[in-house]
């Protein structure tokens, strides 16, 4: 009896171990987070800096246009959502006159870029001074970056234009306005033309946007110098946590005319005047950044140089600066008379902030 119950007790041990042997050879999808495959950006670019006096640009080098190899450098604007570009280099001669890009019904490809029969004019500014582009609406794929590395978008809608004109009227050079507009909106006189960025196929798990880095102040210089590693394509969920980035996020607005609206709710103090205010963070904006101010009964102009501006917004990001001869500029305008209510800063604010922006989720993200 003892050795029949000693027998069993055996027996059971055995197959426990064999169980358990079992369990441990059996294959274990799951991993610890810290080891799955992390999502990853798409592509880190390099941009151009440049300054003449006191005003700065930054540009995104195009390499490629449809089949056409180019050598061009867009206007990199945060303040404005499309692609622009001058017509003259990109298609033949004969197709543009001083009237227009002439377009046999309904559009004509040339050079894998198919122009429309649609025209409109674009326009860059506000009602006291504002530059004009005059073209049709476009679609073509395009490269971005050099040989230090690239990024080709899919086939996207572009204002191809064929003059440009200044606020006095004036007829500007060729390809001296080529506006690479990553703002989160949709065109105001093409829907269709977005942000070149919106729309980029991304690695999996990496989220629609860019992030912008802080632009060394040393390197803007009258050479154009390309400085890499400031253009960060696709953000992953890192960028995302405010927790984790130390950018702190604001959603946007949405209204049927333009979309998802950049301006970001604050309140801006100057002196010893403070007002509720719609600020646009704007690269395309190269020297002097305005403050609108409905209530200014003051004469109206350029803020004295030591004067500090401060910067709230509702969400908590503080930016303070203070006016000098050289930079941070600043202009007081009243909306009445420039016919624009955005307070607009220029791109001497990003020398110190860094700045993204993500298409998927609606959101401006601040960092300084």
């Amino acid at each position: 009896m003892t050795r029949n119950y000693l027998g069993k007790l055996q027996a059971a041990v055995w197959a426990l171990i064999i169980a358990v042997s079992f369990t441990a050879c059996k294959k274990d999808n799951t991993q610890p987070e810290a080891l799955k495959p992390q999502p990853k950006p798409l592509a880190t670019l390099g941009l151009y800096q440049f300054a003449s006096g006191a005003n700065k640009r930054i540009f995104i080098p195009i390499s490629q246009i449809g089949t056409q190899k180019v050598a061009y450098a867009g206007i990199f604007d945060t303040g404005s959502s499309g692609f622009t570009m001058d017509a003259n280099g990109l298609l033949p001669a004969s197709m543009i006159t001083s009237n227009g890009i002439q377009v046999t019904g309904d559009s004509v490809t040339v050079n894998g870029i198919t122009v429309t029969n649609r025209t409109a004019t674009m326009a860059y500014g506000d009602l006291t001074g504002s530059t004009h582009e005059y073209g049709n609406l476009a679609y073509a794929s395009i490269v971005i970056g050099n040989s230090a590395g690239s990024v080709t978008t899919k086939r996207i809608p572009i204002f191809l234009y064929y003059k440009i004109v200044d606020g006095d009227g004036k007829e500007l050079p060729q390809h001296s306005a080529d506006v690479f507009g990553v703002g989160p909106s949709k065109g105001y006189t093409f829907p269709e033309v977005v942000s070149p960025l919106d729309g980029l196929a991304l690695p999996a798990g990496t989220t629609s946007g860019f992030k912008l880095a802080k632009l060394p102040a040393a390197n803007f210089n009258s050479t154009g110098a390309l400085i890499s590693g400031l253009l960060t394509l696709g953000l992953v969920p890192d960028d995302l946590s405010q927790a984790s980035s130390g950018f702190i996020m604001h959603p946007l607005n949405f209204s049927a005319a333009g979309g998802y609206s950049p301006n970001i709710q604050a309140t801006i103090t100057y002196g010893s005047t403070s007002v509720d205010a719609q600020v646009l963070f704007d690269t395309g904006n190269p020297s002097i950044s305005v403050i609108e101010n409905n209530k200014e009964t003051r004469a109206l102009g350029r803020l004295p140089a030591n004067t500090d501006v401060t910067i709230t917004t509702k969400k908590g990001f503080v930016y303070k600066y203070t006016t000098n001869s050289t930079g941070n500029l600043t202009q007081i305008q009243n909306p009445n008379v420039s016919g624009d209510f955005r307070t607009i800063m220029a791109l001497d604010f990003f020398i110190n902030n860094e700045m993204l922006t993500d298409y998927s989720n609606h959101v401006i993200g601040l960092k300084n």
